[in-house]
């Protein structure tokens, strides 16, 4: 069988995964091989409903939205919070001092990423509504100018992009998304393939924590590869992927609440379509071979 894999330039832990032969060389030992598509994150769901790719990888968002549009998705498993990963800007010198005065306001995010999660969740806190009381444009290659000329409010910058804005010092925090929310990475797959092949998805699993242990021991390498790929500089991608866990861990009880709660605030919001059950994408037995993949992951006898 040829496994196909969803990937983005967004997720990390694929991303580097599909430059370096460790899933083709671990599915090679068991007859199986790999082909790579490159899709972005929002259209994540909708490959594996259509049968384009068999897993994939986003932010915490889209598999709500998959869920609530009726994809019947499962989680393979999840990336340790991501603390240092994102953040909420305005600039130095404007005249946002604070989340409540984002009523009325401009903010650039990836809509439909865990930057909606984020954002949702910052603006509940103050008894704003994402919905209701900002305008949220989607974030382009120009956002980090346009929050500097002052044709934006505020920007969620991430990644490189996080590190470069704020070495150049023209811009403040107004939130970090490690304060607010888990803001993991997460993957997942169909539910047919998990209750037919669960073993074949635990194969990627346990890839995937190949290439999280190789990034980390090579930040230089990974920061040179991203930074031809994508742009920017291999100093601030360094910085960016050094913030990063660079490790997988099972899905759990944890987990699950999480994402229920970001569900609850995305649909009181008006975000989800309707409300969801996150539980419903959990699937036992891939959760068993999942840890077990990572087990053996972690393993020095491996």
């Amino acid at each position: 069988m040829t496994v196909n894999i969803g990937v983005h330039p967004a997720n990390p832990s694929l991303y580097h995964l599909s430059r370096l032969g460790l899933l083709e060389e671990l599915l090679a030992a068991h007859g199986e091989t790999a082909a790579w598509h490159r899709i972005g994150g929002l259209d994540t769901a909708a490959a594996l409903a259509d049968g384009t790719i068999d897993f994939g990888g986003t932010g915490s968002t889209p598999p709500l939205s998959a869920q609530a549009a009726g994809h019947d998705l499962v989680y393979a498993a999840v990336s340790a919070p991501r603390p240092g990963h994102g953040a909420l800007l305005v600039r130095a010198d404007g005249d946002i001092t604070s989340l409540a005065d984002l009523k009325g306001r401009t903010v650039h995010l990836a809509i439909g990423s865990w930057q909606t999660h984020f954002v949702a969740k910052a603006l509940a806190g103050q008894g704003l509504s994402y919905g209701a009381d900002i305008t949220a444009e989607r974030s382009a290659a120009g956002s980090y100018q346009a929050l500097l000329d002052g044709r934006i409010d505020a920007w969620v910058g991430q990644g490189a992009e996080l590190s470069a804005a704020r070495r150049e010092g023209r811009v403040r925090t107004l939130a970090e998304a490690g304060d607010l929310i888990a803001d993991r990475s997460v993957f997942f797959t169909r539910r047919d393939l998990a209750d037919s092949r669960p073993e074949l998805v635990g194969l990627v699993v346990r890839a995937l924590a190949a290439a999280d242990a190789w990034a980390a021991g090579h930040l230089d390498e990974a920061a040179a590869i991203a930074a031809e790929d994508q742009g920017g500089t291999p100093a601030d991608w360094r910085e960016a992927l050094a913030a990063l866990p660079w490790r997988l861990e099972p899905v759990s009880d944890a987990f699950v609440a999480e994402q229920q709660e970001a569900a609850g605030i995305l649909a009181a919001a008006g975000f989800l379509p309707r409300p969801i059950t996150v539980a419903d994408a959990r699937h036992a037995g891939l959760d068993a071979v999942a840890a077990q993949a990572l087990q053996t992951a972690d393993s020095p006898e491996k």
